[in-house]
């Protein structure tokens, strides 16, 4: 079992900068693809990016393309989303997902086998 933990939500002003983070508890993430994807309220859980389990692809939301950069440190412990310009409409719950091996369909939730808890993201106007 695979046990994400998400970190490093909160308040920001719109145009600000947040990176969330995500982390695997008693394993590293060199196995695994690992994706982002987030639910505002009264909406359905979207895909926003994803990395590959090599490491060497990366895939974004053309909602946030150009603004969130997906990133995996060199010890495969953490995986990061850097968020700038962020919008009101960025706001939502942003849940790290992994799964194990697999390059393709990164963008589909139903893919994944582990879930983080999700962490608030709010864009203050």
């Amino acid at each position: 079992q695979v046990r994400l933990v998400e970190s490093g939500g909160g308040l920001v002003l719109t145009g600000g900068s947040l990176r969330v983070s995500c982390a695997a508890s008693g394993r590293t993430f060199s196995t695994f693809s690992t994706g982002w994807f987030r639910q505002a309220p009264g909406k359905e859980r979207e895909f926003v990016s994803a990395i590959n389990w090599v490491g060497d692809n990366t895939y974004y939301a053309d909602s946030v393309k150009g603004r969130f950069t997906i990133s995996r440190d060199s010890a495969k412990t953490t995986v990061y989303l850097q968020m700038n310009s962020l919008k009101p409409e960025d706001t939502a719950i942003y849940y790290c997902a992994a799964r194990r091996w697999g390059s393709t369909d990164l963008n589909r939730q139903e893919k994944y086998d582990h879930w983080g808890q999700g962490t608030q993201v709010t864009v203050s106007s």
